[in-house]
This record gives structure tokens, C-alpha cells and sequence, in this order.
């Protein structure tokens, strides 16, 4: 909840990911997680036995079923330490080696250009900037569209 509650962590995700956010935020978090049943498909990543951020995928549905909504965040106090990159990195080995899935991808704000660096390392590839589609503060913003296929993963192994 500490690291969660951050203006500057919630500016660069989803509004789904609420702020401020609270301990029933957390807790809300950690029962859905428990509850998505083997295998998960959400993660908290820990430095020292403290959670410090998540990492996670979400299947889509209909026509887009064999792809998944790939996202992540690490709290400000630990950016720029490779966090992001090793749980992006275990997390998209993982979901294909899990999964029947075909593809993964990820959207980003457009001034979140730490995170598009963190989609590139891991072995995403910048398919189209969609013009003004996202909300966020109230400002209409253009995102940045990553995919990652199958065929693509860069193999790693839990950690």
C-alpha cells in the first residue's frame, strides 16, 4: 500500500489502478489475486521481502483471446534499478510458457517514455502511437501500443 499510493506510480497506469490507494486497495488486490486459481497470472515483485511493485497479465476475450493485456509498476522509491525490466522479463516467459497464449501486448502514456524503454529491453516492439484515445488527470493523451509474440519471448527463468 505504501509504494502504491503515489501520484507519480497511478499518473503512468490504468484507472483501474486507483489513488489514492488504500489498504482496502490492497487488500481488494491481494484476495483477487489469491482467488485467480492456478496458474496466476498476477505478481507482486519483492526486493527484501517487501512488495515494491506488481506484474501481471489480463487474457482479452472474443476475437482477441489468445492475446493478454500486459502491465506493471514499481514504486518511484526503487525506478531506474532494473526492477520493471526483470519482472517484465519473468513475467512474459511466463505467461507463454503457462498460457496458450499468442501474443501479449502493452499500452503507454505518452510522457512514460521509462516504461516504453522497459518494453523495448524485454523484446516488445512499437506497433503504432494511437492519436488521443486515453483520459488520464483529465488531459487527452496519445499511447503508445507494444506487442510481444510467442515466437519472440526472450526465455528467463524465475527468480
Amino acid at each position: 500500500m505504501r509504494h502504491g499510493n503515489n501520484h507519480a506510480v497511478w499518473r503512468n497506469l490504468t484507472d483501474r489502478f486507483p489513488h489514492p490507494y488504500t489498504r482496502k486497495d490492497a487488500v481488494r488486490w491481494i484476495r483477487r489475486v489469491t482467488e485467480q486459481g492456478s496458474p496466476p497470472q498476477s505478481f507482486a515483485v519483492v526486493f527484501q521481502d517487501e512488495p515494491v511493485g506488481g506484474v501481471g497479465f489480463e487474457r482479452m476475450q472474443d476475437l482477441n483471446r489468445l492475446t493478454a493485456e500486459f502491465g506493471y509498476w514499481i514504486s518511484e522509491a526503487y525506478w531506474g534499478r532494473g526492477f520493471a525490466t526483470e519482472a517484465a522479463l519473468f513475467a512474459s516467459a511466463y505467461a507463454f510458457a503457462q498460457f496458450d497464449l499468442e501474443r501479449l501486448q502493452a499500452s503507454v502514456l505518452e510522457w512514460n517514455e521509462p516504461s516504453r524503454r522497459v518494453l523495448e529491453k524485454v523484446g516488445f516492439t512499437l506497433e503504432g502511437r494511437l492519436r488521443k484515445n486515453c483520459v488520464k488527470e483529465g488531459r487527452v493523451v496519445d499511447s503508445f501500443v507494444y506487442g510481444l509474440l510467442r515466437h519472440e519471448v526472450k526465455a528467463r527463468s524465475p527468480s
